[in-house]
Formats: C-alpha cells, structure tokens, sequence
C-alpha cells in the first residue's frame, strides 16, 4: 500500500499535468513533488529514449535489478516493456536461472550484462572480466549507459520499496507468469 498519496492531474497545476502523461502508480506518487518527478523523467527519459544501447540487453539489465530486488512493479512493468525491446519469454526464463547460477542458453554478452546487473545490485563492482568483456563488445559509450541503467534503477527499486507503490491490476499477470523468487 502506497505509503503517500497518488495523485491525479485534476491535483496538479496545468504546468505539472504533462508529468502524468503515463498514468502509471510511480508516476502519481512522484508529482507529490513536480520537480523531483521531472529530474526523475529526465534521466529515465534519456535511458529509454535516447541511449543507443541495445534496446534487449538493456531491458535485460533492469529486469535484472527488479529480480533481485525482488520489486514486484520494478520487474512486472519491464516485463511488459521488455518484450517491446525483443525480450523474450525464455530471456525471462534464463535470467532467473542465471541468477540461481545455472547455466543458460544467453549469449555470453546478455549473461555478462545480467551478472554486472546482479554485482552492481548487490551493491558490489562489477569485476574485473565481467567489465573488461562488457567494454570490449559494447565500447565506452554503451558500457557507461549500461552502468548508468543499472545504477538508476537500483534507485528506483529502492524508491518503490519505500514509498510502497502498487502494481497495478494490468500487471498482475506478468508476476503469475514470471514469478519472483521468494
């Protein structure tokens, strides 16, 4: 349960509304304080829409950080979204297994991008052969985008968690099919 109240934009100034433009429940809790909401959209704006790394791995990587974070809304809503970047069902399947360290059928760039997800989720560098492949096959550029993804939504699981924002009821489903580990 949402620890301060969701927001509609009949509450916000006419400037603020557009900060609702997706009417998701993270959404409505962050224009509690409009500036803070759009600092908040500029970089996750950038993330999504602006970077040039690979769509997949990094939705990969986020799905990664809400996995361990065990953030029900975190990985429920990139489940959606990833599917838009190409992830697929067995993507989801073999994150879950890498993360149980079993071994998977992931191209060794999706598996290093998952265990650099996992090291920086546990609040630990990522090593030294793990960041040495990764700046190999995506390059400086791509790799800090991958590092700012990965640092960013370790954020966000842990603003979700403690402002207790909802999954909503459209999402639900994705948590049935994708379980978080318990």
């Amino acid at each position: 349960m949402a620890r301060i109240p969701y927001r509609s934009k009949a509450d916000l100034k006419p400037d603020d509304q557009v900060l609702l433009a997706r009417e998701i429940n993270l959404n409505r809790a962050l224009v509690n304080s409009p500036g803070a909401a759009r600092a908040f959209s500029r970089l996750g704006g950038y993330i999504r829409n602006q970077s040039l790394l690979d769509g997949r791995l990094r939705e990969l990587a986020i799905l990664q950080v809400g996995y361990v974070a065990r953030s029900a809304y975190e990985y429920s809503h990139h489940i959606k979204i990833g599917r838009e970047f190409g992830v697929s069902d067995a993507d989801i399947r073999a994150l879950a297994a890498e993360t149980r360290g079993e071994a998977s059928e992931l191209e060794p760039l999706a598996r290093a991008v998952l265990k650099a997800a996992r090291q920086m989720a546990a609040d630990e560098p990522v090593d030294d052969g793990t960041f040495a492949l990764l700046r190999s096959e995506l390059g400086d550029e791509h790799l800090t985008d991958l590092v700012v993804t990965i640092a960013f939504y370790g954020g966000v699981v842990r603003l979700l968690a403690t402002l207790g924002i909802d999954v909503e009821p459209e999402y639900a489903g994705y948590l049935e099919e994708f379980p978080l580990p318990r």
